[in-house]
């Protein structure tokens, strides 16, 4: 797949993020999120379930197997033989979006041999949408709610990443709704004198753009995640100079694997 094929994948993307955005809102400001449990107890809104129908009526036709959390889940004897695909989470931060907090995104990555090399995320209520991909780089564009499919102009128009800027403090990134004691004892023993090691809360798929934005230094997660959770910020962070390690190796997080958890990783700079 070249430069070319993929830039036109990369519009389809953004398209179906902006898409399952607009299903996203018009549920957030509706009275009824008709909440379900799923079956590992998380919950499931009638906003997952109307962003998910967005994406897929956007991305089937251009013949790429997706992954998605709310999708039908292919067995890995036939997904292992994929070289492409896309990695979907249509409403990240369901408890957030429950919570009313505003924090909570569209996920979409599109992965090669394991690899993310092209992600989406939009964060409908604040209207923000960072994208990237492996050659053309990693953007963040404002005030988005539609677009022409035009990425030439997008990108121009779009704030490059990381973003400059100094700062004194090292400032930690951590899990709204999932902080825990693991993650509490790596914080407080990150080298620096009192007041040098400053500590953000967050929901979603948005601490992974804090790094890649470059307003925070580190992400550390201690707590389950799955794929969908993760690949498109980690294309985003990839190209943005930032990296997404195994906790234990150092080594970067693959995706498409046999077991779609995500074992616990570090995001950094």
């Amino acid at each position: 797949m070249d430069f070319t094929q993929r830039k036109m994948l990369l519009s389809k993307a953004i398209t179906a993020a902006l898409k399952a955005g607009h299903e996203i809102v018009n549920v957030y400001q509706s009275e009824d999120f008709e909440i379900q449990l799923k079956s590992d107890e998380s919950p499931l809104t009638k906003a997952d379930r109307k962003a998910h129908e967005a994406i897929s009526t956007t991305m089937d036709e251009l013949g790429i197997p997706m992954v998605s959390e709310e999708g039908r889940h292919v067995g890995y004897e036939q997904r292992k033989h994929w070289k492409y695909c896309w990695i979907v989470d249509p409403l990240d931060g369901t408890k957030e979006f429950i919570k009313r907090n505003n924090e909570f995104t569209v996920n979409i990555a599109l992965v090669e041999n394991g690899k993310p090399i092209a992600g989406v995320i939009y964060a409908p209520v604040y209207q923000q949408l960072y994208f990237s991909d492996k050659d053309l780089g990693a953007f963040r564009a404002d005030n988005i709610v539609n677009w022409n499919e035009d990425l030439e102009t997008l990108v121009t128009n779009s704030n490059q990443l990381p973003l400059a800027g100094d700062r004194n403090a090292m400032v930690v990134v951590a899990s709204r709704s999932h902080m825990n004691k693991k993650t509490r004892q790596f914080i407080r023993n990150i080298p620096g004198d009192e007041g040098t090691v400053q500590l953000i809360s967050k929901g979603s798929s948005l601490k992974l753009c804090m790094v890649a934005e470059n307003k925070a230094d580190i992400y550390p997660r201690f707590a389950p995640t799955m794929e969908w959770d993760t690949a498109a910020g980690h294309a985003i962070l990839a190209a943005s100079g930032a990296r997404l390690v195994h906790v234990d190796s150092d080594e970067e997080l693959t995706y498409n694997k046999e077991n779609l958890f995500n074992p616990w990783f570090i995001c950094k700079r």
